[in-house]
């Protein structure tokens, strides 16, 4: 069962978005679901995770106070608001079975399934 990514779309800045991940189902003893951006030219970054059984959530910098995640069901979120052109990026959403943790949330090698990105574009 693969992840899938969807909600992307152009929105002029300071507008808002939503991104949809519906996850694959599977758990483990520290599941953690994230999200990942590539901006163009640049390399891919984290923008925050969720920790699924606590529901506790984590954002960087970049994004805090503006993105929220939150998760229904099996669907993960990623309500986007006061969005800026350097949010422009392909979205990717990610699973990490077993070993979810504050310090390996940001590194991209510790996830083992990867959705599909979907395009973000803010510009007017």
């Amino acid at each position: 069962v693969q992840l899938q990514a969807s909600g992307g779309g152009l929105v002029q800045p300071g507008g808002s978005l939503r991104l949809s991940c519906a996850t694959s189902g599977r758990t483990g003893s520290n599941y953690g679901v994230a999200w990942f951006r590539r901006p163009p030219g640049k390399q891919r970054e984290f923008v925050g995770a969720i920790s699924w059984s606590a529901g506790n959530t984590y954002y960087a910098d970049s994004v805090k106070g503006r993105f929220t995640i939150s998760r229904e069901n099996l669907v993960m979120y990623l309500q986007m608001n006061s969005l800026k052109p350097e949010d422009t990026a392909v979205y990717y959403c990610s699973e990490d079975l077993d070993s979810f943790t504050q310090r390996t949330m940001g590194r991209p090698w510790f996830y083992e399934y990867w959705s599909q990105g979907t395009l973000v574009t803010v510009s007017s």
